[in-house]
């Protein structure tokens, strides 16, 4: 029986050698790094929490999952902030945005009675069924329900990508970073966005078309309508 050798790779021997290797290595680093040092220096002034965000009149949801059918904790939790900023009269209207791509799942009606349930009047909310991933939402937010300033909630280690490339979309964000316990799916959220830091840059830069657009809907408009509205609940 013919053996085959693992050929390990080798390090160059010369000192110009391995110092090519440690600049290159550097390079890269700083190159992977540079989308989330991008993040951080463009969001850090729109950060805020529940009790000092300032008013808007609507507030986007971004969707994080069902649970046989119901809000993950983490989704309950952002719902549980968009509710306490409703009650407290810091927004109008909460913009529900998630995934509806199949009959079997659908994020933003999850979302809908979530809230429903926790004092928010279902006049006062909107869906985005098309919300397949951030940019989706904040240019569908924009174009299709015309949504110029808005406070954004989701988690911390999220909610950096979601105010810049709502910005890139044309949307004036404050973000809320609801607090979570640092467990493991924090922790995976954490690492996660570190690569999709890098698809966040791409987006902002070229602004490419969401997976579905689609016409323009009045929701927000009408929404608002209700709130200014006599006695409007």
């Amino acid at each position: 029986m013919r053996r085959f050798r693992i050929r390990r790779p080798r390090l160059p021997r010369t000192r110009a050698g391995r110092r090519r290797l440690v600049r290159a290595v550097v390079a890269g680093c700083v190159l992977a790094l540079l989308p989330a040092t991008w993040l951080h220096t463009t969001t850090g002034d729109r950060l805020r929490t529940t009790a000092d965000v300032p008013r808007a009149d609507v507030a986007v949801v971004f969707g994080a999952g069902l649970w046989d059918g119901e809000p993950s904790p983490y989704l309950a939790h952002r719902l549980d902030a968009a509710a306490a900023l409703y009650r407290a009269g810091r927004i109008e209207v909460v913009l529900v945005t998630g995934d509806n791509s199949r009959e079997d799942y659908d994020e933003p009606d999850a979302m809908r009675a979530y809230l429903v349930r926790h004092g928010v009047p279902g006049a006062r909310i909107v869906s985005d069924y098309a919300g397949f991933d951030t940019w989706d939402s904040c240019v569908r937010a924009k174009k299709v329900f015309g949504v110029d300033r808005a406070v954004l909630i989701s988690q911390g280690f999220h909610i950096r990508r979601a105010v810049a490339l709502c910005r890139a979309a044309g949307v004036a964000p404050y973000g809320v970073g609801v607090d979570e316990r640092h467990d493991a799916t924090w922790y995976h959220g954490g690492v996660r966005e570190l690569f999709a830091a890098g698809k966040a840059a791409l987006d902002a830069a070229l602004r490419p078309d969401p997976r579905f657009l689609g016409p323009q809907e009045p929701g927000v408009e009408r929404a608002l309508a209700d709130a200014s509205a006599p006695g409007g609940e």
